[in-house]
């Protein structure tokens, strides 16, 4: 069973910079990562996502702002958010499926970002 727990949420203010990770139990390779965010009100929403041998893909309001990478041996994924907007206040879910299934089988509990204006 796949385990995955995020870390490094936090406050900041419009234009900063925060990391968020995830870290599996298990390696990942096989499997496609992603960071999901739900606002307070709205539905989740994927931010960000990688799959082995594939250009990672990007939510359309993150483009340029945020980067997703992955560490294999540390078995971590990692987003890391720059020029933070209010509007990106949200939870941060980590999650993981197999490459061979399209829906996201595995979550983490989720980490608070708060953006303040």
């Amino acid at each position: 069973q796949v385990q995955l727990v995020e870390s490094g949420g936090g406050s900041v203010q419009a234009g900063g910079s925060l990391r968020v990770s995830c870290v599996a139990n298990v390696y990942m390779n096989g499997y496609c990562m992603a960071w999901f965010r739900q606002a307070p009100g709205k539905e989740r929403e994927v931010v960000a996502s990688i799959c082995s041998g594939r250009i990672p893909s990007y939510e359309d309001s993150v483009k340029g702002r945020f980067t997703i990478s992955r560490d294999a041996v540390k078995k971590v994924l990692y987003l890391q958010m720059n020029s933070l907007k209010p509007e990106d206040t949200a939870i941060y879910y980590c999650a993981a499926r197999r490459e061979i299934v399209s829906l996201w089988e595995y979550w983490g509990q989720g980490t608070q970002v708060t953006v303040s204006s």
